[in-house]
């Protein structure tokens, strides 16, 4: 579940800034040691290329399936509805969409991410799809979603609420759960664990990086990867040769 606990700004950034030196694999990895196994999300790949790590707080939109009598043009100008959702989303967030995996109805457009870019958004994660490409491209928020589609959202979903459990590309993800996508995808780190989770991927990014150097120098995986008591004494002679 989710915490209501807020770190103060310096340590969220501090977070941050350690998290965009992570890769989502690596994430996937200690995630699983903790018995975390679903915290891909599918689905859910980069618009385009070279797009650099981002990472923040998932703010959540949930829509449902296309209902006539509710999915219409005239329920874009509703009080519930993916514009109000938008005004509210807070600077640094990334836009977590459940989309259902519909991928013939496009969620946002242009205009709508030209807003969440003025808004600070960081990012939008979604198992839907966007229309509008080109112009979407040319706000330059950057987006990870399953591809575009010219249908608006309406021809095949209903929205219905915003900062609630969603499930997106088959991950629960609550308002406040740290993502970080890059190339890979994206990935959940659930809020509660947070803090443990990047201390330990800072370190396991640290001993890989160890690793490849050996790597490099021809040594073979066996022993290496993963690393036996005499790499490991190895790799902490390094450390300590490193802080001194």
């Amino acid at each position: 579940m989710t915490t209501d606990k807020a770190l103060e700004p310096a340590a969220e950034a501090a977070l941050i800034a350690k998290l965009k030196g992570v890769t989502t694999a690596t994430l996937t990895t200690v995630l699983l040691k903790k018995g975390l196994r679903n915290v891909w999300i599918r689905g859910a790949f980069p618009l385009t290329p070279d797009l650099p790590r981002l990472v923040g707080r998932a703010f959540t939109l949930r829509f449902v399936p296309a209902r006539e009598d509710l999915a219409t043009p005239a329920s874009w100008s509703a009080p519930i509805s993916t514009r109000a959702a938008i005004e509210a989303m807070p600077e640094g967030c990334i836009c977590v969409t459940d989309a259902m995996g519909i991928t013939d109805a496009g969620i946002f457009g242009d205009i709508l991410c030209a807003r969440m870019v003025k808004k600070g958004v960081t990012a939008l994660v979604t198992d839907g799809v966007v229309r509008d490409a080109l112009g979407v491209k040319g706000t330059g928020l950057p987006v990870w979603c399953a591809g575009v589609a010219a249908p608006p959202s309406v021809a095949g979903l209903t929205f219905v609420n915003w900062q609630e459990p969603i499930a997106c590309g088959g991950v629960a993800v609550f308002p406040g759960d740290m993502i970080v996508a890059d190339e890979d995808g994206a990935v959940l780190i659930p809020a509660d664990l947070v803090e443990a989770v990047t201390d330990e991927a800072v370190e396991q990014e640290r001993l890989e990086g160890w690793i490849m150097t050996q790597v490099d120098a021809g040594v073979p995986l066996p022993g290496l990867y993963p690393a036996n008591a005499e790499n490991k004494a190895k790799y902490e002679a390094f450390k300590a040769a490193q802080k001194a």
